[in-house]
């Protein structure tokens, strides 16, 4: 069964349309050079002093090369340079944030594990603002822009002191959405989550506490999306549900297990994550959507500091109804889907081009993130597992590493 929501994990992402995959065939350069060394291995058999000179030359050039290695981090954009690296607190951005740790140590950098500076956002920018903490690679704009808009103690505002690396990690790769019981849905004929608002026979089977609201399971408190759900809840007038904030973790194992069982259940998730590997929509569950007037815009409803950056318009509807239940408008989710970005203290970065350089070219493919959060759910999550899988993708991905530290050396 794993390896069937693996595959279904896989195929869901693919049919996504967000992820573009791009195929390199060496068997050209692999041919070539299998020529050359049985042109070379023919010379030698018949010419013994043509092998001698070429193992000479072989010598010399294994010297050269010698030579070249000796001691070159020297001359290294990061060399002598320690960095602050941190990461936020959810599990999904573990791994592209430690595969960007140790590029930046092939560069030179001296980097602080990202562990060591776990924070929601919050914390997180007003830390790098501060000068605390230089760089992570967690932030989800637009949403996240919200932080930028706090005061620092000198007076000065926090994205004030902040660089947005547009364009790096993934863009467009936060696809984000509710999830809902596939079995109940269909017994019930549930299509979006203003149907479920406006009929009690539904609100009301998902009002576990008898409060007169049905609950779904969101966000923990100052990821942001909490913040984005409670105004989309004021913005569509969704008086009959109301938001369960606790950890996630917690929250999504309760929702599994109603999903499993056929209860009506309702959660916030997104890509790229390994939730979905278990959740899997069009199997346990289906992505749920929303009208398209119940789309949060920049109003700000709840007149929150930095809300105008909830905007969730024009929303994500790219879906298929194999997936996605269509409510009026199809499948409109109600979520766009957000750049996952890095972030950097604006001072650190103006001295580290190296760096920026690194940060603008670095964009791992979804799919693989997906892949990898698949393989920290099935380890025992801890920091080493986190360690050996960004290695591991790095080793197998060493072409496309090259390539972003290349960008990085020639920006030093």
């Amino acid at each position: 069964m794993k390896l069937k929501k693996k595959s279904l994990w896989l195929a869901l992402l693919a049919s996504f349309a967000l992820v573009a995959a791009a195929c390199g065939d060496s068997s050209d350069s692999n041919d070539a050079s299998t020529d050359t060394t049985e042109a070379d291995a023919a010379a030698a058999d018949t010419d013994d002093d043509a092998m001698e000179d070429d193992d000479a030359m072989e010598d010399d050039a294994m010297e050269d090369d010698a030579m070249e290695d000796e001691d070159h981090s020297g001359d290294l954009p990061g060399a002598g340079v320690s960095v602050n690296m941190g990461r936020a607190n959810w599990s999904s951005g573990y791994v592209h944030a430690q595969i960007l740790h140790d590029l930046m140590e092939e560069m030179g950098y001296d980097v602080s594990s990202p562990d060591g500076l776990e924070f929601a956002p919050d914390l997180g920018y007003q830390t790098m603002a501060r000068g605390e903490m230089d760089f992570w690679a967690n932030s989800w704009y637009p949403g996240h822009l919200s932080w930028w808009e706090g005061e620092l103690p000198d007076g000065s505002r926090i994205g004030d002191n902040l660089v947005r690396l547009e364009g790096s990690v993934m863009p467009g790769g936060g696809l984000q959405g509710m999830l809902v019981t596939k079995a109940w849905a269909d017994e019930n004929g549930v299509t979006s989550l203003d149907q479920i608002n406006d009929d009690e026979a539904l609100w009301s089977q998902l009002d576990s506490d008898g409060n007169g609201k049905g609950e779904f399971f969101g966000c923990p408190e100052d990821w942001t999306c909490d913040d984005i759900m409670a105004s989309q809840i004021e913005f569509a007038g969704w008086d009959n549900l109301e938001q369960t904030q606790a950890g996630y973790d917690a929250m999504f194992a309760e929702f599994l297990t109603k999903a499993q069982a056929g209860e009506p259940a309702i959660i916030y998730t997104w890509t790229p994550t390994a939730y979905l590997a278990q959740a899997v929509p069009g199997e346990t569950t289906m992505w749920l959507s929303v009208a398209e007037a119940s789309v949060l815009d920049d109003s700000n409803p709840l007149g929150r500091e930095g809300g105008e950056s909830y905007d969730q318009s024009p929303g994500y509807s790219g879906l298929d109804s194999d997936v996605c239940l269509p409510g009026p408008d199809g499948c409109q989710l109600g979520w766009a889907a957000a750049d996952i970005e890095v972030t950097a203290n604006a001072e650190w970065l103006a001295a580290n081009p190296a760096a920026e350089a690194l940060f603008l070219a670095f964009n791992p493919p979804l799919i693989d993130m997906a892949i990898a959060g698949v393989a920290l759910s099935d380890s025992d999550g801890s920091q080493a597992a986190v360690e050996q899988i960004a290695a591991d993708w790095i080793a197998d991905n060493r072409d496309l590493a090259d390539e972003w530290v290349a960008a990085g050396l020639a920006a030093g």
